[in-house]
């Protein structure tokens, strides 16, 4: 994918998201150029929008495009995955959400986590062996799933981008733009 302006970008996200870390994707990954799409299990929203977690109380509501059982990952080029406590420990109960990051993964597809957002990775199989960062509190479950990690603003390995938490936030956002124009990865092996 030569070019962020034809690119197609998933975000999968539910209530409880961290606001900033989808708003500000969303916001950043649409001025680039891309079109983005923000997918939702249906089951646990309400009123066709997902609640945010604005640092320590609920934040802002944000529309969702679509439910995420009629995701179809190969009509996107990445999938940013928002973190904050309560988000991804929901999604990764999902198991059409767990079905929709393990298919970006082995397609060699862009997949971008930031903060907690690699639980969804540790429970898709996708950290053994690989470099990643998250938010301080997981680093042990990152450790734990086989993930080598480290204390920086932005880790990417093979196409998988993680980072910290939203200090981190600008140069998550450029290195998924970066990511995206570089275009697919190797296809990705998942642990069992």
């Amino acid at each position: 994918m030569p070019d962020i302006r034809e690119a197609k970008i998933l975000i999968v996200a539910t209530d409880g998201f961290e606001e900033s870390e989808l708003t500000v994707p969303q916001t950043k990954l649409k001025e680039a150029g891309a079109k983005v799409t923000v997918a939702s299990p249906q089951s646990r929203q309400s009123k066709d929008a997902i609640r945010g977690w604005d640092k320590t109380d609920w934040g802002k509501n944000v529309p969702v495009d679509l439910d995420i059982e009629s995701v179809n990952p190969a009509d996107y080029d990445a999938l940013v995955l928002p973190g904050g406590q309560i988000n991804p420990d929901k999604l990764r109960l999902e198991p059409k959400a767990l079905e929709v990051v393990r298919a970006f993964l082995t397609s060699g597809k862009v997949v971008a986590a930031i903060c907690h957002g690699p639980w969804l990775l540790i429970e898709a199989g996708a950290v053994r062996g690989r470099s990643l960062t998250s938010f301080a509190s997981i680093k042990t479950d990152v450790i734990n799933a086989g993930g080598n990690w480290q204390d920086k603003e932005v880790v990417t390995d093979s196409g998988i981008i993680t980072s910290r938490n939203p200090g981190d936030l600008d140069a998550f956002c450029a290195k998924i733009i970066e990511e995206v124009k570089e275009g697919r990865h190797e296809p990705r092996q998942l642990a069992a």
